[in-house]
C-alpha cells in the first residue's frame, strides 16, 4: 500500500493533501491512552475485567451502567479516581466478577497483560513490597495473566490520584508531573531529520511532528509501555499508540505495517512499525501526549 506523507509547509508543500489538523487531533485524542477498543457514546464501555479510557461526557455512573458493575464496586477498584475530576484519556479499571474489594481490604485482584507489582501498587495506593509480602508464593518476575493475588491496603499511603483539572490542563508544550527519566528517552527513529517540528503553524494551529528517516524504516518505542492501539486509520496509514507511566502516550503514524498488537508490553527501542515509502521517502508522524493533551516531544526525548 503506497502511503504518502502529510501535506503541509516546507518540504511537504505540493504533495498529497493532508488530513485536516482537526481530524488528526480528534482521532489521536480519541485513541490516546486506550487499553482496549474505544467506547462509543453510550455504547460498550468495555466488559468487566478490562481497562477503559475516559471519553468526552463519561462519568463513573455511566461506565458502571454500561459495564453492568455497581457504582460502589467501581469506585472501590479505582481508589485514586475523583469522580468530579475525570480527564479524557484517564484509565479506569472495570473489575471482573472474580475480584473483590472489601471495605477493610485486602483486594483480590486478577493479573492483566503488562501488570507489575509496582504498577498495581500505584493504582491501589500501596507499596510493591506489601503486595509481594502478601503473595510470598508468587514471584514478581513470573506473573501470569488471570492469576489472582491479594493486594493489601496502603497502610496510610494515599492512593495515587491524578492531578486536578487545573494542574492537568497545561499550556501546550508544558510538561507537568513527568517521569524522572524525562529528557533521556530515545527518538523513535535511529537516523532522521525533522521535516516539520512540533508547534503551531502560521494560523496558530498546533501540529504534531513529522520525521523523515534517513536510513532504515523502523519506528521504535521511546519508552517502556503497553500498546493500546495498532490498526489502520484513514489518511494516517498504520497507527500505533503506546501508553506509558504517568498517563503519557506516544503516537506513531504513517506506517505501512505494525509489528506489535494491542496489549503487548514493549521496551524502549523495541520495533513498533515499518514506515511506508512516499514521494519524500519514509516519513513518521510522531506525537506525545499526556492525558490526551499534546506535549512537546523535546521535553521527554534526548
Amino acid at each position: 500500500m503506497d502511503q504518502r506523507p502529510l501535506a503541509g509547509q516546507g518540504p511537504l508543500a505540493g504533495r498529497r493533501r493532508a488530513p485536516t489538523l482537526t481530524l488528526i487531533l480528534a482521532l489521536l485524542l480519541l485513541l490516546a491512552g486506550c487499553a482496549g477498543s474505544p467506547a462509543e457514546e453510550d455504547g460498550d464501555a468495555g466488559s468487566a475485567g478490562e481497562w477503559v479510557s475516559i471519553q468526552r461526557g463519561d462519568t463513573l455512573g455511566k461506565l458502571a451502567r454500561r459495564a453492568e458493575v455497581p457504582l460502589k464496586r467501581l469506585e472501590r477498584f479505582n481508589p485514586g479516581v475523583r469522580a468530579r475530576h475525570l480527564e479524557i484519556g484517564q484509565r479506569i479499571l472495570i473489575p471482573s466478577r472474580q475480584e473483590r474489594a472489601p471495605s477493610g481490604g485486602p483486594y483480590r485482584y486478577r493479573i492483566r497483560q503488562g501488570d507489575t507489582y509496582s504498577g498495581i501498587a500505584r493504582h491501589f495506593g500501596t507499596r510493591a513490597s506489601r503486595i509481594q509480602a502478601a503473595n510470598a508464593e508468587v514471584s514478581a518476575s513470573a506473573l501470569r495473566v488471570g492469576q489472582l493475588i491479594q493486594v493489601p491496603l496502603g497502610n496510610g499511603a494515599a492512593p495515587a490520584r491524578p492531578a486536578s483539572t487545573a494542574s492537568a490542563t497545561p499550556a501546550a508544550g508544558s510538561a507537568p508531573n513527568l517521569p524522572a527519566s524525562a529528557g533521556t528517552w530515545p527518538w523513535p527513529l535511529d537516523d532522521y531529520r525533522v521535516m516539520r517540528p512540533y508547534g503551531k503553524d502560521d494560523r496558530g494551529r498546533l501540529q504534531p511532528m513529522l520525521l523523515a528517516a534517513r536510513q532504515g524504516k523502523t519506528a521504535r518505542a521511546v519508552a517502556p509501555g503497553e500498546v493500546s492501539f495498532a490498526d489502520t486509520m484513514r489518511q494516517l496509514g498504520q497507527v500505533v499508540i503506546v501508553h506509558h507511566d504517568n498517563n503519557l502516550q506516544s503516537v506513531y503514524a504513517l506506517c505501512e505495517t505494525a509489528s506489535v498488537s494491542v496489549g503487548d508490553s514493549v521496551k524502549a527501542g523495541e520495533a513498533l512499525c515499518r514506515l511506508a515509502d512516499g514521494d519524500d521517502g519514509p516519513v513518521l508522524l510522531f506525537d506525545m501526549r499526556r492525558n490526551g493533551k499534546p506535549l512537546d516531544p523535546g521535553r521527554l526525548l534526548k
